[in-house]
Formats: C-alpha cells, structure tokens, sequence
C-alpha cells in the first residue's frame, strides 16, 4: 500500500489503530519538532517529497536509538502519520481520499466512524486528544474563512471539493469534537446510474425523464442520507441545455453540468448576528434574475412560500428536497415551514396554493440494508375537502425470488399521470407495470 509516497504493508492497519501507536507517535513527534527546530527547517517552502524523506529518516533514527521494538513497516507507518500532520490533514487524510467512503464521523478523538454504502463501520484510526482533532479541522476551516473556538462553538462549512463539514466543540459537545464530514463523488451519478443501483427501475427513470423535461414542479422527500441530494443532482440532468438555472442552497452540494446555471449559497450571521442573508433572502433575489427553474437544495424555513410562488406563478419545473418519512408527510411539513414563516391565509388556501404548486413528490429512502431506494412516486391531483388529493403511480416492495434472495420490485395501480404537462406519458407502455430489478 502507498500513502503519501511512504509505502507500508496493508497489515499495518491494527497497529495504527493501537494505544501503543499512539505512544510511539507522541514521543517521535517531540523528537521531530525538536529537530526541525535545531535545523532551522521551514518545512512549508520545502517539495512534499523532500519533507516525507526528512521525516522518515528522522523517525527511524529516534525508532533505532530509543530501541524501539516495532519493524521496519511499522516505522514508516508512523513516518506516514507524522507527515500528514505536519503537513496534511492527520487521520482524515486517507479518509478523505478515499472514493467509497461517503460520511466520515468523529465522536471525540478516540472514535472515528465511517459509512460505505449506507452503513456505518468504525474506521481504524483516531486522533491522540481533543486538541489534536481540533488542529485538523481549523486547518481545514482556515482556508475557508470560518472559525471554531468559545465564542462560535459550532460551525458549518463547504470544502473545496464540494464535501460539507459540521463540528461542534466544548462546551456544547461534551464528550470532546464532534465533527460531521460528508463528501460527494466528484462526477454525480446520472439517472441511468441509478437505474444500474437498483435506486429505481427503468419505468420510473422514464416518467422522472418526462416530467422533469415537460416542466413538472417535483419534490423530493426522504431522511437523512437517504439520497435526496443526489437524486435531485440527477433530475437536473434531464434539464434542457437552453434553459436557465438557479441553484439556492444553505451549503452549495449539487453540481450540474449545464452551461446556464446561477449558484447561490446563504451566509449565516457574523459574531455581531449582523450580515445574515438566508436562503429565503435568496429565493426572493432569484425570482428577479429571470430564471426558467429553481432548484432548491433544501426546504428547511420560511423560504417554503417563495417556493411556491415560484412553481405557481411561472417558474414551472423548480424542484427541491425535503425532510419527511412519506409524501403526505412532505405536505404536512410544507404547511407548517409555512405557517412558521407567516403565511396570512387560511389553511384551506393554504393547502390550494401547495396543490396548485407541487406537481410529484418522490419519496426516497435508506433501507437497512444501507441501500437508497426510490420508495414512491406521488402526483398531487387536486384540492377538495380542504384535503390536498394524490395518487400513487409507484411503490417500492421488497420481495423474496426463486433464488431465496431479496429483489426490489416497483408496483403500480396502472394509474397514468393526471397532469396535463405529461399528456403524452399517458400512451407509455411501461406505465401501469411493475417491474422487478434483479
């Protein structure tokens, strides 16, 4: 295995994880600094490669005149450690390079946890105390003009590499730094990606492709790291290359490949509380920058009007995610985000104006099993009994095959969509089948 350029065995993984790692580290790091010191090194105008020597020669000459009793692979595997705090980002380096990992959280120094696939495992490595851990994400945050200390104890922040970091520090978190790291695959997935996942079947990636093309209004619903960001990444990928697109997020996450597109993040306050500008700020911006969509990362406020006003007033094909376990859910959740940002009307004009406005809802979630699945399609037909009307074109069922194995089957009542933007769906073939991907 190769990390840094320093090369070690793939077996070093246990003792990196070890008490005895840790103690071996801290002493050759005392040594180390003591050295850089005594020869005056300026490590940071010095090629990565010339510093990774340096520090590999002076960890085996601390390893070999304290005696230590660790091999020539365990050597270099604490040479790799020290490198990457000197000049990386620590235990997070590896972590972050590496493309299967999706999350990575700290629970303190001493646990460290990683999700592959949706299912979260403990990583093999951990900080040596607080202060180490705190070291490596002010040096991610420095670059980017945030801080972590007493008087802003919580923080939350987009990587360059369209990863997003939260932490929280003492006296809020009381077990030491928490830090939250999700990353994002450089190249989203595309519809068809999702179709080869098993995330859906064919039948929905093609009424997904009509509707977004035919300027439907969509939400997306699901919980948390279900895939609802990903998901919207990929509908905006059946966006027609003339149009143009305004993104608004709380952290910019989506990326797409369009030539038109308009991105725009929110900023939280300053130490005073003064300089906010919330995403419901950036909502009502956008409707004056003469967008054909809006694309909201997420419904989290009072935004949620703005919204609606834009899929209702011209702005068809807008879409956005929300948190909520089921798509009757999604309309709760939009009726009270509205009330809470003071909506003057009646709750019967209030659920009119959402059916008015909200074309499909998809319901996306994270199975046990760690697998992202579409669990429904949703059409909002109407407004009658004070009561906002839908229909179910697909639902998500797992199932036992011949083999004895669980398959994804997408069911459909046969139902073809309502909306008059998706006339032509009605003559689909695969509309009304279920499917089962195997």
């Amino acid at each position: 295995m190769r990390s840094g350029g320093l090369e070690f065995s793939s077996d070093a993984g246990g003792f990196a994880g070890s008490q005895q790692f840790q103690d071996i580290k801290q002493s050759a790091q005392s040594h180390l600094l003591m050295r850089i010191e005594e020869e005056g090194q300026e490590l940071t105008r010095k090629p990565r490669h010339t510093v990774q020597q340096f520090v590999l020669t002076e960890v085996d000459a601390f390893i070999r005149r304290r005696r230590v009793p660790i091999n020539d692979v365990e050597t270099r595997v604490i040479a790799d450690a020290l490198f990457k705090d000197l000049m990386g980002l620590g235990p997070l380096e590896d972590l972050l390079q590496d493309p299967t990992i999706e999350d990575i959280l700290c629970n303190g120094p001493k646990e460290v946890f990683v999700s592959r696939g949706g299912v979260l495992e403990r990583a093999n490595t951990r900080f040596t105390d607080s202060a180490h851990l705190l070291r490596v994400v002010r040096r991610i945050l420095a670059p980017l003009g945030r801080r972590l200390d007493e008087s802003t104890p919580m923080v939350d922040a987009r990587l360059h590499d369209g990863g997003r970091l939260n932490a929280i520090i003492d006296p809020l978190a009381l077990d030491g730094p928490v830090v939250s790291i999700r990353k994002f695959r450089k190249d989203p997935m595309t519809p068809q990606e999702l179709v080869s996942l098993g995330s859906m079947n064919q039948a929905i990636h093609d009424l997904l492709q009509v509707a977004v093309k035919n300027r439907c209004n969509i939400i997306i619903s699901g919980g948390t790291s279900s895939g609802k960001t990903s998901l919207l990444n990929a509908l905006a990928s059946f966006i027609g290359p003339a149009e143009r697109i305004v993104t608004i997020e709380d952290t910019a996450e989506l990326k797409l490949h369009h030539a038109h597109v308009v991105r725009l993040e929110s900023r939280p306050g300053g130490f005073d509380g003064t300089g906010e500008v919330t995403q419901r700020d950036l909502m009502r911006n956008s409707l004056r920058m003469r967008p054909d969509r809006v694309i909201l990362g997420e419904v989290r406020g009072g935004e949620v009007l703005e919204l609606l006003q834009a899929m209702g007033t011209g702005h068809d094909g807008s879409m956005g995610t929300i948190h909520a376990n089921s798509p009757r859910e999604c309309l709760y959740r939009m009726e009270m985000l509205a009330g809470f940002a003071g909506f003057q009307g009646s709750e019967s004009s209030l659920r009119r104006t959402i059916s008015s406005a909200v074309d499909f809802i998809v319901q996306i979630g994270r199975l046990a099993s760690g697998k992202r699945r579409i669990l429904s399609v949703t059409e909002v037909t109407g407004f009658g009994d004070n009561i906002v009307s839908m229909h179910e074109l697909y639902r998500h069922e797992t199932v036992l095959g011949p083999d004895g194995k669980e398959h994804d089957r997408w069911h459909s009542l046969g139902i073809p969509p309502h909306s008059a933007k998706l006339a032509a769906m009605r003559q689909l073939p695969s509309v009304g089948k279920g499917h089962l991907h195997v």
